[in-house]
């Protein structure tokens, strides 16, 4: 049963607005997801979760825990869109549990 209060709190960062959201641990399968359910972002996840389409990257401006695993797809992904930057990483790899919570992320756009 989930609790009262959502336990994970994240600072969202897209280009001049400044979004928080929140999340109980297990709520979303994906931050990918909780971004698209909780805040409106034009052609994000196109590729609906599988890692292909770089469209839901996202920059770690803080958090708690390194994010300096990825998976395969990840780095394939980022690579082939020129993304070399270790602080950039697919919201669709990233799970949502309680090492995100007091996280800053940034919304990649890669012209702003």
């Amino acid at each position: 049963m989930l609790k009262d209060t959502p336990t994970i709190h994240i600072t969202v960062l897209d280009m001049d607005e400044t979004y928080t959201i929140a999340a109980y641990p297990g709520q979303y399968r994906s931050l990918m997801i909780m971004l698209y359910d909780q805040i409106y972002l034009e052609d994000f996840g196109e590729c609906l979760g599988m890692g292909r389409c770089a469209t839901c990257a996202i920059s770690i401006q803080s958090s708690k825990t390194a994010l300096t695993q990825f998976n395969r797809n990840e780095r394939v992904t980022l690579s082939k869109e020129g993304i070399m930057d270790p602080d950039i990483h697919l919201s669709c790899q990233i799970v949502v549990d309680e090492s995100l919570d007091g996280a800053v992320i940034r919304i990649y756009h890669p012209d702003y």
